[in-house]
C-alpha cells in the first residue's frame, strides 16, 4: 500500500488521543472510565500500554528495514490483543450491572485493527539481490 506508513501514524495518534475519551459510564457510581481512570484502579490503566506501544509503532514505521517492519506487525498484534481484552474487561457486567459502552472503547478496537492492517502491508521497496552465480 502506497501510504499505509501515514495511515499507520494517523491511527497510532488516534489510538493515543483514544485513551483520553471515555470508554464507559457506570452509573451506579456515576463515573466515566477512561484509558487511564477507573474506579480505585480496579482495571488498572492500559492507556499507559497503548501510549508506550503506539510510540514504538510510530517510531518504527519510519524505518525502512524489514525487522522495523517485522516488530511493527507484533505490536500491532499485542496491541489489538490487549484492546480485545480491554473491551471485555470494561465492557462486563458485574454484580447484576452492566456499563454504558461509549464511543472510545469502539474507537479503540477501530484504530488497533487499522493500526494492525497497515502493519501487514507496509509498503516496503526491499531491493532485488543479484543471483550468485551471476545468472
Amino acid at each position: 500500500m502506497k501510504y499505509s506508513t501515514w495511515i499507520g501514524l494517523i491511527t497510532a495518534i488516534a489510538v493515543i488521543a483514544v485513551c483520553f475519551m471515555p470508554w464507559t459510564y457506570h452509573a451506579d457510581i456515576d463515573k466515566t472510565f477512561t484509558g487511564f481512570f477507573s474506579e480505585k484502579n480496579s482495571y488498572g490503566k492500559p492507556g499507559k500500554f497503548f501510549l508506550c506501544f503506539a510510540i514504538a509503532y510510530i517510531c518504527l514505521s519510519f524505518i525502512q528495514k524489514i525487522w522495523a517492519k517485522r516488530i511493527n506487525l507484533f505490536l500491532s498484534a499485542v496491541m489489538v490483543a490487549y484492546a480485545i481484552k480491554s473491551y471485555i474487561l470494561f465492557t462486563s457486567c458485574y454484580n447484576a450491572y452492566c456499563p454504558e459502552k461509549k464511543i472510545g472503547i469502539y474507537l479503540l478496537l477501530a484504530c488497533n485493527l487499522a493500526m494492525l492492517i497497515t502493519a501487514i502491508f507496509p509498503g516496503l521497496k526491499l531491493e532485488q539481490q543479484e543471483d550468485v552465480e551471476g545468472k
